[in-house]
């Protein structure tokens, strides 16, 4: 998945389809979809250019009169034609403005609420800048006391959701990674970003990254540039992704695109791999890299893991680490950073066999997907049955569509808002040649549709690439109940006329030959038996080499076998933890007036789930007598395992409630008495009053979901509205 650089694999980015074939099906779909998208806004865009010729040559004939000395009443009705027209235009730009926002190209509400958010959760120490005081580093970050606290909750679920339910194997691999297991995976030669020069200064940017904000601005700010223009910038805006580093570089060139800082002239973009590289042990012979994805510690590890399991399929292998990816110029604060947590599963099945045990639990979930059909022809995403889509072969098979189901279920308990949360399939120049079916979870934020969850099949890809670079057979058995008669095809190469023909090559030649699936190798045969020699390539050699008839025998033999060797598909679910997280707290967040109505308030409404602290508890005022039955409730919080924080400021009970909603804290406790309290539920400011010895119970039975607050408030005496108000 293309993610996240960061969060997520990126291994369909390293291997992606765009470097096998061209890009003719997604470039020819992209006018159809800019055609059914935005007919309004080119009619706009071509209504104001006509305005604005009509306002400039009706200036030129004021001009004109006023030279000519002409009567003052023809001046003056062509003056009032001319603040008529400038009228018009401006009706046009703003209806144009109110278009470009309303279908979400128009960044100021967003920015201002991002803002907002952004502000919030450095303020409250959410998460702030690494290395602050040395003026920070970009693309990392710090979490402190509240964001280590969500960040805990949300994989402490996913370790409950995924790994507990599914009785998955978890494991915890090494950071760093030898040089060899990511060649053979593809990181070391295609893990790369474009990127161009300062060609003054040296400083880096992104290609892609110029052209899109240059783009993105002319069509948000600039209303003068003609409707075929705007539908350009778009189409560039939907295939830049394809752009080769000549087509990229091309682009740039054209719209004159200089250094964001000095305006310098910028170099020709080329790639830049985004591995952080090292040495490991102190001769710096051994060359590894800081792991850019977690999975690849898993397929190297499946032979272990298929024994332990028994010799079972399927299975399912897990990890959650941190990731590295050195980007070339970072931002949108969480979204896209240099160090990173995924979370990451590679379900293990048989290719002949991908139907799940238990779709039927998920199969009649309906949420918003995303199709690769409705994108190519310019439709929304729409509530589609999950069981339909696979019955449809929209989704290519059960297991994929089990876990899409389960990931829909994770996001929208954690607090995702499930009409701002999408599975888009992968478009077939997004995939990789050996994929067979790709979605993502997409999460609306300010930035627009973030992918934050990757969902694919994987076939079998990864274990056939580190088995042929490590030589150890990751492969999977099924016994037959009786042998089975099977014609197998027999490759034998004869090394003798082998190593005479090629000498020390002679390996790498036998290597490729035995390596032939049987289409090649009937081809070959055929060829071999008309002409007595064919041309060969050898991947390892880089070079073809002639293969002579005396050099291999190629046949099909019947044999008798009682069990089926096979390399397992992976169905491989890829989260990007600090993602997932960003959009929570931008779906979580809102403000809600004052008391006195003179000020918005701060409110994150995350779910108790997730909540970094589940209660607070506060005495109404300060004495000894109600310290004490603090102390008692907090020892009781304490021992059923309640996240909690105790505030005796002297402040006002409204202010330490505004304090703690800033927090996301669902529940409060206020100790007014010595034999009961009130408990005050975030989101509604609703209050009810429990004894002291059930307050602990109560809020504990409420933040592990063995309770709703709905019951809480049928079940309890409601506090007096009275009283509440007081105390807001």
């Amino acid at each position: 998945m293309r993610f996240l650089s960061p969060l997520g694999s990126t291994r369909t980015q390293i291997l992606s389809l765009r470097q096998f074939q061209t890009n003719s099906i997604r470039r020819e779909s992209i006018s159809t979809i800019h055609t059914s998208m935005d007919a309004t806004e080119q009619s706009l865009r071509q209504s104001l250019s006509e305005k604005s010729s009509s306002v400039e040559s009706q200036g030129n004939a004021v001009r004109a009169l006023k030279a000519s000395r002409a009567a003052k009443p023809e001046i003056d009705a062509a003056i009032d034609l001319l603040n008529k027209l400038k009228l018009e235009k401006s009706a046009v730009e703003k209806q144009l403005q109110s278009t470009i926002s309303s279908s979400g190209n128009g960044s100021l509400n967003r920015e201002a609420f991002r803002q907002a958010v952004v502000n919030t959760l450095e303020r409250r120490l959410f998460y702030i800048p690494s290395f602050k005081i040395y003026r920070g580093v970009a693309g990392l970050f710090d979490y402190g006391p509240p964001g280590c606290a969500v960040k805990s909750n949300v994989l402490s679920f996913w370790r409950q959701h995924f790994i507990l339910e599914e009785n998955m194997l978890e494991v915890d691999c090494p950071c760093v990674t030898p040089e060899v297991v990511l060649k053979a995976s593809g990181h070391v030669d295609k893990f790369t970003d474009l990127m161009v020069k300062d060609e003054k200064t040296g400083t880096c940017y992104r290609a892609d990254h110029l052209l899109k904000d240059y783009c993105t601005e002319k069509l948000e700010k600039d209303l003068t540039i003609s409707a075929e223009k705007a539908a350009e910038f778009k189409d560039v805006l939907a295939v830049m992704e394809d752009y080769s580093p000549e087509e990229l570089g091309a682009k740039i060139k054209e719209y004159g695109i200089t250094a964001p800082d000095t305006k310098n002239p910028l170099s020709d973009p080329y790639p830049f791999n985004l591995m952080f590289q090292t040495s490991i042990g102190p001769s710096g012979l051994i060359p590894g890299y800081m792991r850019p994805e977690t999975a690849q510690g898993i397929f190297v590890n499946f032979k272990d893991l298929y024994y332990y399991n028994g010799r079972k399929l399927p299975f399912a292998a897990a990890q959650i680490g941190q990731a590295f990816r050195n980007e070339i110029s970072p931002r949108q604060g969480l979204l896209r950073v240099r160090e990173f947590t995924l979370a990451e599963i590679e379900h293990f099945v048989d290719p002949e066999n991908k139907s799940h045990p238990k779709f039927s639990d998920v199969s009649k979930l309906e949420f918003l997907m995303f199709p690769r059909e409705e994108q190519m022809s310019g439709q929304s995403a729409k509530k589609l049955c999950l069981g339909e889509a696979v019955a449809k072969g929209t989704v290519n098979n059960e297991t994929l569509g089990y876990f899409i189901g389960r990931v829909y279920l994770f996001l929208t308990r954690l607090g995702i808002d499930k009409e701002r949360l999408r599975f888009r399939q992968h478009l077939a120049n997004e995939m990789a040649h050996y994929a067979a079916d790709c979605w993502d979870a997409e999460i609306e934020s300010s930035y627009g549709w973030i992918e934050c969850v990757g969902i694919a099949d994987r076939s079998a890809y990864d274990l056939r690439a580190h088995s042929e670079k490590s030589g150890v057979a990751l492969v999977a058995e099924e016994k037959y109940a009786e042998p089975k008669e099977v014609e197998k095809l027999v490759i034998n190469p004869v090394k003798k006329e082998l190593g005479l023909a090629f000498k020390g090559s002679q390996k790498n030649v036998v290597e490729s030959l035995e390596a032939m699936n049987e289409k090649e190798a009937m081809e070959m045969k055929a060829t071999l038996e008309s002409k007595g020699e064919v041309e060969f390539y050898v991947c390892t050699l880089g070079k073809n080499v002639s293969i002579k008839k005396n050099m291999v025998s190629i046949s099909k033999e019947k044999k008798k076998e009682h069990q089926r060797v096979f390399t397992p598909s992976v169905i491989e679910p890829s989260f990007g933890i600090g993602r997932i997280i960003y959009c929570l707290y931008e779906h979580c967040f809102s403000t809600r007036p004052s008391k006195a109505g003179d000020e918005q308030l701060n409110v994150f409404r995350f779910p108790p789930l997730v909540a970094p602290i589940k209660c607070t508890v506060f005495p109404l005022v300060q004495n000894q007598q109600f310290e004490e039955a603090t102390k008692v409730i907090s020892k009781e919080l304490t021992s059923v395992g309640i996240s909690h924080k105790i505030d005796i400021t002297g402040t006002s009970i409204g202010k330490r409630y505004a304090r703690t909603d800033e927090l996301g804290v669902p529940f409060a406790i206020t100790v007014d008495s010595d034999t009961s309290v009130t408990i005050r539920e975030r989101d509604s400011k609703d209050q009810v009053r429990v004894s002291l010895k059930e307050a602990a119970s109560v809020v504990s039975s409420v933040a592990e979901g063995k309770m709703t607050w709905q019951d809480v408030w049928a079940s309890f005496p409601h506090h007096s509205s009275a009283a509440a108000d007081e105390q807001e």
